[in-house]
């Protein structure tokens, strides 16, 4: 399969990981890669988005402007020049089918192979319905894809982002209190994956040889649960920290009191213990033998605990 120009949509916390190791597997296969980003974010002076730009420049990327909130008709006009779309957009502008637009383009623009913004949980286990509603347009996406044989289609699953699993918005872990909060129970597992190993493991994905066609492929930095949680923690900073439990019913009625509460709906979710998790050893990653990230390593290396034990 051709594979030769490829536009990677995004330049955020995902998209940056994925493109730097995009380009360095490109160089040795005769791909150009492209980003798609906003005229508005390419020219900006503000300190970050600048440094971000110059870093794409240096990397010898080429930067396309362009808006994905555009009509299909629009979008089909600049994918269609394009091999193969890599979308690391994040859900966008929420729900409301943008996600399905892109999809829609995609497919209309007759470009070879596309891998679709659905870098997160096993949406087809949790099934439609569930507390969180972007879930099921993720859906609504698969069965498009699956519905045609001319666009070549791979979805990389990679569960939680490591880092999420230890910020005090998911209220896993307090470290002022010294407590892990598991979400279920205490042998609830969640998988979690770096966005730096997601970058790696994208661009191995992208040109491994034969290639990978019309699959969900497995990738994980750990599988771990919140009573592990709770090991690792006590093992890095030697002191104890009090394991709770948000059951079903708690994080249900956190829930239905708040129901537009964005971080509600994924703990909700994630305390179901459904579709959230998988085995790491059978993971694209393990079988290949690629090292990743685990979460006591992340918290090794990310959380000082010497400032009163904040990331």
């Amino acid at each position: 399969m051709e594979n030769k120009s490829v536009l990677i949509l995004g330049a955020g916390e995902l998209g940056l990981p994925v493109i730097r190791n995009m380009t360095q597997k490109a160089k040795k296969n005769n791909t150009t890669i492209t980003v798609l980003l906003r005229k508005t974010t390419i020219e900006s002076e503000e300190f970050e988005k600048k440094r971000n730009i110059d870093e794409l420049k240096a990397l010898g990327v080429t930067l396309l402007a362009g808006d994905l909130s555009a009509s299909c008709s629009e979008l089909v006009s600049i994918f269609k020049n394009f091999d193969a779309i890599v979308s690391c957009t994040g859900y966008g502008t929420g729900a409301g089918g943008f996600q399905l637009k892109l999809a829609h383009a995609v497919l209309e623009a007759g470009v070879k192979r596309y891998f679709p913004w659905q870098f997160g949980v096993d949406f087809e286990v949790i099934g439609r319905g569930s507390a969180q509603d972007l879930f099921d347009e993720q859906l609504d996406v698969r069965e498009l894809l699956r519905s045609q044989s001319a666009t070549k289609w791979v979805i990389i699953s990679t569960g939680l982002f490591t880092s999420y699993l230890f910020q005090p918005f998911f209220g896993v872990v307090d470290f002022d209190k010294k407590v892990v909060n598991a979400l279920g129970g205490l042998d609830t597992a969640v998988t979690v994956t770096t966005p730096d190993d997601i970058g790696i493991l994208t661009a191995e994905i992208f040109f491994e040889e034969p290639a990978i066609e019309n699959s969900i492929v497995y990738i994980a930095g750990d599988t771990i649960t919140y009573r592990q949680v709770g090991d690792v923690l006590e093992s890095l900073s030697g002191q104890k920290f009090e394991r709770t439990v948000s059951d079903s019913r708690e994080l249900g009625n956190d829930l239905k009191n708040d129901p537009t509460n964005f971080v509600y709906k994924y703990r909700s979710i994630f305390g179901d213990g459904q579709g959230v998790s998988w085995h790491f050893n059978t993971t694209f990653n393990a079988q290949k033998g690629i090292k990743t990230t685990s979460a006591r390593e992340w918290a090794e290396e990310n959380i000082d605990w010497s400032l009163n034990s904040k990331i």
